[in-house]
């Protein structure tokens, strides 16, 4: 059998994924332990049992000032913003995207607009948005917005203009409107899309709410990395990385499996993701 044809099971396909992290964490363990080998006090690559104590730490312990469990508040604060900041996106890339993608007027209005403000570079808005929105909660909010909403309004429009148009000519053909072709021909299929559109947009939002949190905030995972690297405390740093992929990734498993039970006739082809 030619390679290519050779697929392995659900266990192999685990064991075989399973390799890499193993790789990846075994070659940290043994840089740390030369660098602490060398300097005990080395604080570049802290043991793995250190960051297993410091993230536990933030975990489990009250902050001695405030009382709070910090790793679980800064985790709660970071998801609320990232939740409004992809929401307000989804929500644009529904309306502007479905205008683009089933109006040719909205075509020629929006796709210009759209097409040039998504070649801004979105943390270069930044300071217009503290300025214009202050410090606050809204300019976090709204650069997530600005960084995501283009790509999802984008995505979710070309995937309306790739539905076979045999569909759209047999729905006039019976005699259905705009408005009844929109609800009932384009916006069923268009909701596995506007998911996908959305695990796109989890990657640059999850970039510029550790960017905004770095800059102006009191609270949030991205404060926290930022607040403790003045001390070099690595072993708080490295935890907080790996538990920001943690919750990127179950959130991006949990929108694919809603995905699939929602929508299955749309991963009939292929394995997915």
């Amino acid at each position: 059998m030619r390679l290519i044809n050779r697929k392995p099971d659900r266990v192999v396909a685990i064991l075989i994924g399973a390799i890499p992290f193993a790789l990846a964490i075994g070659s940290y363990a043994v840089g740390s332990a030369i660098r602490r080998a060398e300097n005990p006090a080395d604080k570049l690559l802290p043991s793995l049992s250190a960051m297993a104590e410091a993230f536990a730490r933030m975990a489990v312990e009250a902050d001695k000032r405030s009382g709070d469990y910090l790793l679980w508040v800064d985790t709660a604060a970071s998801l609320e913003r990232l939740f409004y900041g992809m929401a307000i996106a989804a929500l644009l890339a529904v309306v502007i995207g479905a205008v683009i993608g089933i109006l040719p007027l909205g075509r020629a209005f929006f796709s210009p607009f759209v097409a040039a403000f998504s070649l801004i570079p979105p943390i270069t808005v930044l300071p217009i948005l503290f300025i214009v929105l202050g410090l606050g909660e809204a300019a976090k909010v709204g650069l997530i917005v600005v960084g995501t909403a283009p790509l999802m309004i984008r995505a979710v429009a070309q995937a309306i203009l790739d539905l076979p148009r045999e569909e759209i000519i047999r729905a006039q053909t019976l005699g259905a409107s705009s408005l009844q072709l929109t609800m009932r021909v384009v916006l069923p299929q268009m909701w596995p899309h506007l998911i996908r559109a959305v695990r796109m947009g989890l990657v640059p939002a999850w970039i510029f709410l550790v960017s905004a949190e770095a800059i102006a905030a009191t609270e949030g995972l991205g404060y926290r990395i930022f607040l403790v690297r003045r001390y070099l405390a690595m072993d708080v740093i490295i935890p907080y990385v790996v538990w920001i992929t943690v919750l990127a990734y179950v959130i991006d498993r949990v929108l694919a499996i809603l995905s699939r039970r929602l929508f299955p006739w749309a991963h009939l082809t292929g394995d997915g993701l």
